[in-house]
């Protein structure tokens, strides 16, 4: 038995093997005047000789569901992108449509071949949110040159041809230092993910300049920007905790980075926030329950999706300017950031 995975050519084959766009294999398959005849002809040997074979589904779709839109997120098991998920779902169904989603597991790969998916059931639109290892765009360059509508929500890019939904992340760090500061924190760390991300960005951006705001000199030793993951943030604060000067606050950029910090100031048999206050972009229902409760920088994650699907279906409609949109979030003071109160 032949354990070799079976590989069904996909639009994307021909378009490659022909060294053409999506788009035109796609439109020269369906005989489109848009395309000559010589491309077609070319076109449909090659689909013949690669054996291609429409896919049962994608055609099931259009003739008896067409109203359907394609939503990528890093990481489904976390409770942001389950809340936008199911924002971008309630809206999407009050406007008659459906949603299929596919977890990126923060791969640029996985991430590409979503996408790809998304192209060859023919949904209407797609919602994406960037895995932390993506930086080459070229699958969302396709979209754009095939004109599917796309928006992005929390990791954006190509923001001048796409429009996005984001939340006010430097202002949110930017009060949050101010808070760990206001309350007797002076050695603030800051643990965050891959700096090419705009999310960590702006959230660095808003740590860096309270610092500066309050002229208290930045340490570079105090900002950590890695791979988001649960052991690498927990390894990098043991470290920051375990030096010569250790922080006596922490600024943590996510859920998973900042339960990851609250577990190693524990670990470490430090008190908190006594030793070292916390404060983490997280969601508030989880921040809640943790022993001390935690001071969290929430989103308005339910809202960020229903505002995404908002856009994306204008764009479905026919709107063409690409918008900005910005949903605030909360700062919830909790027990593990007030050294002073």
């Amino acid at each position: 038995m032949n354990s070799k995975k079976q590989h069904r050519t996909s639009l994307k084959d021909l378009a490659n093997e022909l060294n053409v766009s999506i788009a035109t294999v796609s439109r020269a398959l369906r005989s489109s005047s848009e395309i000559g005849v010589e491309m077609q002809q070319k076109v449909k040997e090659l689909a013949k000789k690669m054996n291609y074979r429409p896919n049962p589904f994608a055609r099931s779709l259009r003739k008896e569901a067409p109203k359907v839109i394609g939503v990528v997120v890093p990481n489904l098991e976390t409770h942001y992108y389950a809340a936008v998920l199911d924002g971008i779902e309630d809206e999407a169904r009050r406007a008659g449509y459906s949603v299929i989603s596919a977890n990126s597991h923060e791969d640029f790969v996985t991430e590409s071949q979503a996408i790809d998916n998304f192209i060859s059931l023919h949904v209407e639109g797609i919602i994406a949110c960037l895995a932390q290892n993506t930086t080459d765009y070229a699958h969302f360059e396709e979209i754009a040159q095939m004109g599917i509508p796309l928006v992005f929500f929390g990791r954006t890019c190509l923001t001048d041809r796409f429009s996005s939904v984001t939340a006010n992340g430097d202002k949110a760090a930017q009060m949050a230092t101010q808070h760990l500061i206001d309350t007797g924190s002076r050695r603030i760390a800051f643990i965050g993910g891959p700096n090419h991300l705009d999310m960590v960005q702006r959230r660095k951006h808003g740590y860096l300049e309270a610092l500066r705001d309050n002229r208290i000199p930045i340490d570079r030793d105090l900002v950590v920007c890695n791979k988001i993951d649960y052991q690498i943030a927990l390894e990098e604060t043991v470290k920051l905790l375990q030096g010569p000067n250790r922080p006596d606050a922490i600024l943590a950029f996510n859920d998973i980075i900042t339960f990851a910090a609250f577990t190693a100031v524990k670990q470490q048999g430090l008190r908190i926030p006594e030793d070292v206050a916390v404060i983490g972009f997280t969601d508030d229902e989880h921040a809640a329950y943790v022993t001390p409760r935690l001071s969290a920088i929430v989103d308005q994650s339910h809202l960020m999706g229903v505002t995404a699907c908002e856009l994306l279906l204008n764009h479905i409609q026919g709107a063409t300017t690409v918008c900005k949109k910005i949903v605030p979030q909360q700062l919830v003071i909790r027990d593990t950031s007030a050294k002073n109160i």
